[in-house]
């Protein structure tokens, strides 16, 4: 009897996707908490991503672009991970059941996983539409007109925390699934790889908070935190 691979492969997909948008997601934090070292390094680290150290000037067609892709990787990885969602109410019921009688750790953690891609669905979408639609809007000033003045900071606030718990979880059960770092004791190391994970987490969740408060403040005051004059004019 032939065997079927295309769960596997698409498990596979699911994985790959996973990780490229946890990578991502990594890099794009830092680059966004540049905002911490002054309007002038968010505007430099801003600038070198649309091309100005090759080309001498910003081309938002750029960002437009790899936001267009991510955004595809975003939807595939999505539409993958939802095969293993409950599908109806009596498997949720069952599901919900089950969890609570068992009181395993990473169960829950999957739950969690479960509940912030929900969200990430729409809180992500609606920021890649913006990054793929006004990218002539990303530097010191413009996004913190956006996140004050057109009220994106409780948009970026909940999908910071969804984003940061999403990817945690995500590395931690793909370095299970795939038997990264089990060494010879494999329970010490998962417990050591979840410590870990959490650390980081922390770190980035605090990071990235502290940078969406400087977006704010440079919002509210026209000025970053080193007294550097930002303009934002409200329309």
């Amino acid at each position: 009897m032939k065997r079927n691979l295309l769960p596997a492969r698409l498990d596979l997909a699911q994985s790959v996707t996973g990780l490229v948008l946890a990578v991502f997601m990594a890099f794009h934090l830092v680059f966004d908490s540049s905002i911490l070292l002054g309007a002038n390094a968010f505007r430099f680290v801003s600038g070198a991503l649309e091309g100005e150290l090759i080309f001498g000037q910003k081309i938002p067609l750029i960002t437009t672009l790899f936001a267009g892709v991510i955004f595809a990787i975003f939807i595939a990885h999505a539409g993958l991970a939802m095969r293993k969602f409950p599908q109806n109410a009596a498997q949720y019921r069952a599901f919900r059941s089950h969890m609570k009688e068992m009181r395993h750790g990473d169960t829950s953690l999957w739950w969690l996983q479960i509940w912030t891609g929900f969200a990430m669905f729409f809180l992500a979408s609606v920021h890649l539409y913006i990054m793929m639609t006004q990218p002539d809007t990303i530097g010191p000033a413009g996004s913190s007109y956006r996140i004050v003045f057109e009220w994106k900071w409780p948009l970026y606030l909940l999908l910071t925390i969804a984003v940061v718990l999403h990817a945690a979880v995500g590395l931690y059960r793909l370095a299970l699934k795939w038997g990264w770092f089990e060494g010879k004791d494999p329970n010490r190391r998962r417990k050591t790889l979840k410590k870990a994970v959490w650390i980081v987490s922390a770190v980035y969740l605090a990071m990235s908070l502290a940078a969406l408060g400087a977006f704010v403040h440079i919002g509210l005051t026209g000025q970053d935190h080193f007294g550097n004059q930002v303009e934002v004019v409200p329309r």
